[in-house]
């Protein structure tokens, strides 16, 4: 038997999760690939219509509790359906790992999982669910961020998913329904002989140049930095960098560039320095694949700053 393709829908409620299956559904031609299935694991505002998903081959079944979401009802399901791709709309609330632990029906393969947020509350949520908002977006391949306007803090969204999940696609829907594809503006000038990095604007300017390491090509750029050069490196290796916090104080982790010095040997392991370098885009192992490689222009020692943390938002 073919195998049958899982599409993933997380959010809280009201987050739009409903409103993007019927689009994917009708708008975007799933629906012409055959039976589906839609598992319901919560009521939103938006409800299916019956008479829309019978024109579509569509089935859907209601699920209300965590507890019964199980391996064999998913199997009941997919006996009596015979889907041949599913759509699980998933509750907000649930532990992400109650799916993504599970063993589902032998043809069912999870081919993509998307998270939907509202722009408008998610600042509420990050400060007061902060667990369990992240845990979804950790796990999505997407994540759509609707109902966004003018004033939406795209940069410090982008920057809250990235710290998490780096190979997540971000997009930005707004309250009109278009895509928000205006460019994200910097805090810093890219257009300076030397690009000055502030400790506010290190994890910033990690997360962009990492994404976008083109944009850096040439560029000298100056930043407080502590230097990771244990003896165990490759030498004329060194990285400059700074431990960041993403979630909270058990997830700070140290990020750095890859530098190349052929005097590294005298920058000792551990301490702090004021670095100016030149950024080139190279092939790096520890990139796998192209990315900033830093060739420094000058290194003068720093004091240890009052936070020796930088922050992603």
């Amino acid at each position: 038997m073919d195998e049958v393709g899982v599409y993933l829908f997380t959010g809280f409620m009201d987050s739009g999760k409903t409103s993007l299956i019927k689009d994917t559904l009708i708008e975007n031609g799933f629906a012409e690939q055959g039976n589906s299935l839609i598992i319901c694991c919560e009521d939103g505002d938006v409800e299916y219509e019956k008479e829309e998903l019978d024109k579509i081959n569509t089935q859907i079944v209601y699920i209300e509790k965590e507890e019964e979401f199980t391996e064999e009802k998913l199997n009941e399901w997919n006996n009596e359906y015979h889907p041949d791709q599913v759509f699980i709309e998933y509750n907000g609330t649930w532990g992400m790992d109650t799916i993504l632990e599970m063993k589902l029906p032998k043809e069912w393969v999870i081919v993509q999982s998307l998270a939907t947020v509202d722009a408008t509350t998610f600042d509420m949520y990050l400060g007061n669910m902060r667990a369990m908002i992240l845990e979804q977006l950790f796990s999505a391949d997407v994540v759509i961020f609707n109902r966004c306007d003018d004033n939406t803090d795209r940069g410090k969204y982008r920057r809250t998913v990235k710290a998490n999940n780096r190979k997540a696609q971000i997009v930005y829907e707004r309250k009109d329904g278009t895509i928000d594809e205006r460019p994200e503006e910097l805090p810093f000038d890219l257009n300076q002989d030397v690009i000055e990095i502030t400790d506010a604007d290190y994890a910033i300017w990690y997360m962009d140049a990492l994404d976008n390491p083109k944009k850096y090509q040439g560029k000298k750029v100056k930043f407080l930095a502590l230097v990771y050069n244990p003896d165990k490196l490759k030498k004329g290796i060194f990285v400059p960098g700074r431990f960041a916090m993403t979630c909270c104080i058990e997830d700070v982790t140290f990020i750095g560039f890859k530098c190349k010095y052929k005097e590294e040997d005298q920058i000792p392991h551990k301490s702090w320095i004021h670095i100016t370098a030149e950024v080139q885009v190279e092939f790096a192992k520890e990139y796998k694949g192209k990315g900033p490689v830093l060739y420094p222009v000058s290194i003068e020692p720093a004091e240890k700053p009052e936070d020796e943390l930088v922050y992603f938002s």
